[in-house]
C-alpha cells in the first residue's frame, strides 16, 4: 500500500488535491473525440494512492482503422504510466475497445497491473467490485457487429456535435452535448441503460459486494439498486467526469470540465477559479 500523502490537497480554491482513490474510464485514447487536454489537467492536479483505469483506455477499434495518436495522448499514456512508478497502485481493468490487452490479464507491466476484475475496499470498509461492464453489454456479447455499427453511428453524433457547437459558439452559447440528449430522450437507450445497470448491480450483490463501479456506457451515475450502490464514473469524450474516493470512504462524481471551467469546444479553462464537486455518496 502506498504512502499517504494527503497535504497534496490545499483547499476549495486550488485545483491541486489528492484522493484516496481515482477512477477514471472511456479515455478514448487515438479517437479524435478524447478532450486530451482536459484529461491532462486533470492528472495534473489530481493525484490518488490508489487509480482504476476502467477500461477502455486506448480506442483500439479507431486505432485498427485510421491511426491517430497526437502528443498529447501520448503524454496522457505516459503520465498514466508515471504514476505507477511515483508509488501509485495503478490496476487496469481493459474493455471492449482495448479488449487485446485481455491476454495479458493477470500480467504487470512498469507497475500497472492489469485485471479482468478486482475489488476495491473504501476506507470505511465497503467492497466494491470495479468492472469495464461491456460483459453485461447485451449487443457486446451477442452481436460484435451491431456494437461496432453503434461505434460508428456514436462517432457519427460526437461529428455532428462539434458542428452544432460551433455554431453555438458563435451565437454565444454554451456546450451542449447533443449525444447525451439523444440517450436521454430515446427510450429504447433508457431502457437499455437501466437493464445494464440493475445487471451489474445483480453481479456485485452476487459477489458479496456492497456495490460497484463500472464504465462503459458514457453515463455519470451514481444510484443504490435494490440496496446495491451503482457508480459509474462517465467518460473522457462528453462528461470529462472521474469518480473519486476521499480519505473518509465517500465517493464523488468529479465533472472536471465544470469545476474547471473547460469550454469543450475549444478544450481551453476559462480564468475562474474551479469549484467544488458533485454531491457525494455515503
Amino acid at each position: 500500500m502506498t504512502t499517504d500523502r494527503r497535504p497534496l490537497e490545499t483547499g476549495a480554491g486550488s485545483a491541486r488535491r489528492r484522493y484516496r482513490a481515482v477512477f477514471i474510464s472511456d479515455l478514448h485514447l487515438g479517437s479524435r473525440g478524447c478532450k486530451a487536454d482536459c484529461l491532462l489537467d486533470f492528472l495534473h492536479h489530481v493525484h490518488s494512492d490508489y487509480l482504476y483505469l476502467v477500461g477502455d483506455i486506448v480506442d483500439g477499434w479507431r486505432l485498427r482503422k485510421r491511426w491517430f495518436w497526437p502528443d498529447a495522448h501520448q503524454q496522457i499514456l505516459h503520465r498514466l504510466l508515471s504514476r505507477a512508478e511515483e508509488g501509485t497502485e495503478v490496476i487496469y481493468l481493459p474493455g471492449n475497445h482495448d479488449e487485446s490487452l485481455r491476454k495479458w490479464i493477470g500480467s504487470t507491466f512498469g507497475g500497472v497491473r492489469i485485471m479482468h476484475d478486482v475489488i476495491h475496499r473504501t476506507a470505511d470498509g465497503r467492497r466494491l467490485l470495479v468492472i469495464h461492464g461491456d460483459g453485461f453489454d447485451g449487443v457486446c456479447r451477442e452481436m460484435k457487429w451491431l456494437a461496432l455499427f453503434g461505434s460508428i453511428a456514436y462517432d457519427t453524433s460526437l461529428y455532428l456535435n462539434t458542428w452544432f457547437n460551433r455554431a453555438r459558439y458563435w451565437l454565444g452559447l454554451g456546450y451542449w452535448s447533443l449525444s447525451g440528449f439523444l440517450k436521454d430522450q430515446v427510450k429504447a437507450a433508457c431502457k437499455f441503460i437501466d437493464r445494464y445497470e440493475r445487471s451489474l448491480a445483480t453481479e456485485a450483490q452476487r459477489r458479496g459486494a456492497s456495490g460497484v463501479v463500472c464504465g462503459h456506457v458514457h453515463k455519470p451515475e451514481m444510484r443504490t439498486i435494490e440496496g446495491i450502490q451503482y457508480f459509474n464514473d462517465g467518460d473522457w469524450v462528453e462528461n470529462c467526469s472521474a469518480l473519486v474516493e476521499h480519505w473518509d470512504g465517500r465517493l464523488e462524481l468529479v465533472d472536471w470540465a465544470r469545476q474547471r471551467r473547460f469550454d469543450l469546444l475549444t478544450v481551453k479553462p476559462a480564468a475562474l477559479p474551479a469549484r467544488t464537486g458533485a454531491a457525494a455518496a455515503a
